[in-house]
């Protein structure tokens, strides 16, 4: 039972026992402490470098992990009814997120991109909760405007204009990876709202040829993609990353080398603990450790997609749509960031989930958790209140 104040229907104590989705909360946990783990693996040599600490970058990832419980933990105190009151509010908080970036001498530049925020204890990297915020406010206008978004070319454009505006944005920084978990996340949902197939398809046309240009007209761009095509042409250049992110895969064969006995992580392959800790996963745990891994990521999948079909069939569509973004942000950005490791496609500067290092990803993904969280304890709620009221319907019939 939730107990809310007079004052504010909107604050909520807990006087009865939350209801968890167990399930979720169990995979979530695996996946953060096997983070954890790796990561006082790889992150070792430059921490050294660094700090002189060998586990600097785990103290920070675990500060980071408390920042995003103790940010989670009040998300489990809102009410869903509230965010889609201020999703607008939400989706403005998002760009004034990504314009302040570009400010000069508040941006923080790292390796060319200005795509953080400096707050002292850690960079904020603007693009993980402006994404969360334009989430939440594409579920808001899909619940809002249903019937236009099925039946006029005006109800599609709408949330077109505000993606196209929040991509230009992010290609500023410049930031193609989050620009296509974007575009990626915006079209699942709109696809499940009932958006129809031929706005879709003038849509995906006008992007891919806008991102053609962009890649184009970019040569760091066009290295990536050329430098992804065939690394070992250029193994110290244009494909020096891929072909050691390659080659630690390799030498992880069937059970790994052993935790801590990684020898790519020894300045060999770049970004070893934030873009290609699954290189260095791959090749301490070998492919049983990689599949168990991918499991993982599986289960998280499927029971977070679970929670957007018991919010639809409660017509819940809000909390559906929600979900679905989560789920489509998470999944598609496990996809890129391990296909880039393997050699599946270009790099993009995607962390993997909850195990990259990276501050700001872990705050906003235990925060989007604890959103489902918050949705799994109000559908529970809903649920048995309804079957109270036709258990009590049966009861005065009889």
């Amino acid at each position: 039972m939730i107990f809310r104040s007079a004052a504010n229907p909107f604050l909520i104590s807990f006087k009865a026992e939350f209801r968890f989705d167990f399930v979720l909360l169990t995979i979530v946990l695996a996946l953060i402490m096997v983070g954890f783990v790796i990561l006082s693996s790889a992150s070792i040599s430059v921490s050294e470098s660094t700090a002189n600490n060998s586990f600097f970058y785990l103290q920070r990832q675990i500060v980071a992990a408390a920042i995003g419980i103790s940010g989670g933990f009040i998300c489990l105190l809102i009410p869903m009814k509230f965010w889609l009151k201020i999703s607008p509010l939400i989706l403005g908080v998002g760009f004034l997120l990504l314009m302040i970036v570009l400010v000069p001498g508040i941006g923080h530049e790292v390796n060319g991109s200005v795509r953080w925020i400096n707050l002292g204890i850690f960079n904020l990297q603007v693009s993980e909760p402006a994404r969360l915020c334009f989430i939440i406010y594409l579920a808001g206008y899909l619940v809002r405007r249903n019937k236009s978004l099925r039946e006029e070319f005006t109800g599609f454009l709408r949330p077109m204009i505000v993606l196209s505006l929040a991509c230009a944005l992010l290609l500023s920084e410049p930031d193609f990876g989050a620009t296509v978990v974007l575009l990626s996340t915006t079209m699942v949902m709109m696809f499940v709202a009932g958006a129809r197939i031929r706005d879709f398809l003038l849509f995906i046309i006008t992007s891919m040829m806008v991102l053609t240009v962009v890649a184009i007209a970019s040569p760091y761009r066009m290295q990536r993609i050329t430098g992804f095509l065939d690394p070992w042409s250029d193994p110290f250049n244009t494909g020096f990353q891929l072909t050691q992110s390659l080659i630690a895969i390799g030498r992880g064969e069937w059970f790994g080398v052993g935790l801590g006995d990684s020898v790519q992580k020894l300045f060999y392959l770049p970004e070893a603990h934030t873009d290609f800790v699954f290189a260095v996963y791959a090749e301490e745990t070998g492919l049983l450790g990689s599949v168990l891994l991918i499991l993982l990521y599986l289960a998280l999948l499927w029971r977070v997609f679970r929670l957007a079909m018991k919010a639809a069939n409660l017509g819940r569509l809000f909390e559906s749509y929600t979900v679905i973004g989560i789920g489509t942000w998470l999944g598609i950005q496990t996809f890129f960031n391990i296909g880039v490791n393997m050699g599946l496609l270009p790099t993009k500067g995607l962390t993997l989930p909850l195990i990259s290092y990276g501050g700001s990803s872990l705050i906003i993904t235990i925060i989007c958790i604890a959103l489902l969280f918050r949705i799994h304890h109000e559908l529970t709620i809903n649920k048995k209140s309804t079957i109270n009221q036709r258990h009590s319907k049966l009861d005065n019939m009889s």
